[in-house]
C-alpha cells in the first residue's frame, strides 16, 4: 500500500502540468488546463501568432520514458491528421523540446456532454437522444471508413459546440490494420477497449443510455438494470440490446444508421 501511495505522490510531482502563463516556443501562451489524461496533458492555449485559442497536448513525462508512451503519443497525432474531419480536432503543429513532446490542435469551444446532463441539468427526449445519436454515429462511421476506432466515446469526450457535435480525445485511438497496432491489442481488455470497431458500438450503446437517463426520476430506491427503469420505444430498446453486444451485435455503423433512421 505504501509503495503504491509513495509511486502515485511521484508521478504528481514529475506530471505536474506547466503553470498559466508559460509559453512555448515563444508562440503559445498556456492559459489554463483543459485535463489530464493517463498519457497526456491538454492545455488551453493562445497562440500568438493567430491569435486565437489551441489546444495544446503535452506527453506526461513519466511516459516519455517509455516506448508505448512514445508511440500512443505519435499514433494519436497521425490519427488526427489522417482523420480530416470537421468534427474532429486538426493538428497545427508538433515538436519535441527539453519540456517534453507536444501538439498544437484545435481547440473546441462548447460543452461536452457529461457538463451538459450533469451540471446544466438539460434533458433529453428519447427522440432528441436520437438524433444526437444519430450525429455522433455520422462522425464514427467517417473515422471507421478511413480504418480508424476512438474507443474512447464516453460523454466528456464528445461536445456541443455551436449548435455541431465534435469528438475530442484520441488518445486511445487505433487503427484497425496492423499497421496502427495499439499496445493493449495482446492483453485481455473491457468491450469498450476492444480493436474493433464493436467497442465504439459498445460505447456509442452507453452514450445514448447516458442521454436517455437524463429525464429519468427514480420512482423507488432499489436499484434496476436500464431495460427495467427506462420507458422506451421496444425497437430503441433492441437497438441499445445491440449496441451493447447484449443481443446480435452491429457489423458496420451502416446498419446501425439504417436502424436508427428509422425510429426517427
Amino acid at each position: 500500500m505504501m509503495f503504491h501511495w509513495v509511486k502515485d505522490l511521484y508521478r504528481l510531482v514529475i506530471d505536474r502540468p506547466l503553470k498559466p502563463g508559460s509559453t512555448l516556443l515563444g508562440r503559445y501562451r498556456i492559459n489554463e488546463v483543459l485535463g489530464m489524461g493517463s498519457y497526456g496533458i491538454t492545455y488551453a492555449a493562445l497562440d500568438a501568432d493567430s491569435r486565437k485559442t489551441v489546444a495544446v497536448k503535452q506527453l506526461r513525462k513519466t511516459k516519455s520514458w517509455t516506448k508505448s508512451g512514445q508511440q500512443s503519443f505519435e499514433r494519436e497525432k497521425e490519427i488526427l491528421e489522417q482523420l480530416n474531419h470537421p468534427a474532429i480536432p486538426s493538428v497545427h503543429q508538433s515538436w519535441q523540446d527539453e519540456c517534453g513532446r507536444f501538439i498544437v490542435m484545435d481547440y473546441v469551444s462548447g460543452q461536452t456532454f457529461e457538463d451538459l446532463i450533469f451540471q446544466e441539468g438539460i434533458r433529453y427526449s428519447e427522440i432528441e437522444a436520437l438524433e444526437i445519436f444519430k450525429e455522433v454515429l455520422g462522425i464514427v462511421s467517417s473515422m471507421h471508413q478511413k480504418g480508424v476506432i476512438h474507443r474512447d466515446l464516453r460523454i466528456p469526450n464528445i461536445i456541443s459546440a455551436h449548435g455541431k457535435l465534435h469528438i475530442i480525445d484520441f488518445g486511445l485511438a487505433c487503427g484497425l490494420s496492423g499497421d496502427h497496432e495499439h499496445p493493449q491489442k495482446r492483453m485481455k481488455v473491457n468491450l469498450m477497449r476492444e480493436v474493433s470497431v464493436k467497442s465504439d458500438f459498445y460505447a456509442l450503446g452507453h452514450f445514448l443510455l447516458f442521454l436517455l437517463y437524463s429525464g429519468y426520476e427514480p420512482v423507488t430506491k432499489k436499484e434496476k438494470s436500464w431495460d427495467e427503469e427506462l420507458s422506451l420505444d421496444p425497437e430503441v430498446r433492441s437497438l441499445i440490446r445491440r449496441l451493447l453486444q447484449i443481443d446480435e451485435s452491429f457489423k458496420s455503423a451502416k446498419e446501425i444508421m439504417a436502424v436508427a433512421q428509422k425510429l426517427t
